[in-house]
């Protein structure tokens, strides 16, 4: 069974940091494109992170360049989204996701391609707030 389990989520104030983890059974990360997204209330789901599924480059949407910072641990089947500089419109939850297929970051990040070849974990939830 493909799964996908996030963690790390919790309420942290302004300006603050968190690690969200992502780790994957069944399957190995390291083969395929791999994405943080995230949905606020009333919003649609919007791709924060990508790594592509061949030369590990990276995509960063434009609201969390140089704060964010994704990664990957093949080691541990693992995936990580470092959160620095936290704001209010942060708060998410926050989903992890691999594509069983060849998409490069940004691809991964507006989901190009069939859809059904991706897999998602459950969310993590990230409250920004004083």
């Amino acid at each position: 069974q493909l799964q996908l389990v996030e963690s790390g989520g919790g309420l942290v104030q302004p300006g603050g940091s968190l690690r969200l983890s992502c780790a994957a059974s069944g399957f190995t990360l390291d083969y395929y494109a791999i994405g943080w997204f995230r949905q606020a209330p009333g919003k649609e789901r919007e791709g924060v992170s990508c790594i592509s599924s061949s030369d590990g480059s990276t995509y960063y949407a434009d609201s969390v360049k140089g704060r964010f910072t994704i990664s990957r641990d093949n080691a541990k089947n693992t995936v990580y989204l470092q959160m620095n500089s936290l704001k209010p419109e942060d708060t998410a939850v926050y989903y992890c996701a691999a594509y069983l297929g060849y998409r490069t970051g940004q691809a991964m990040c507006v989901r190009s391609g069939p859809v059904d070849l991706e897999v998602w974990g459950q969310g993590t939830l990230v409250t920004v707030s004083s």
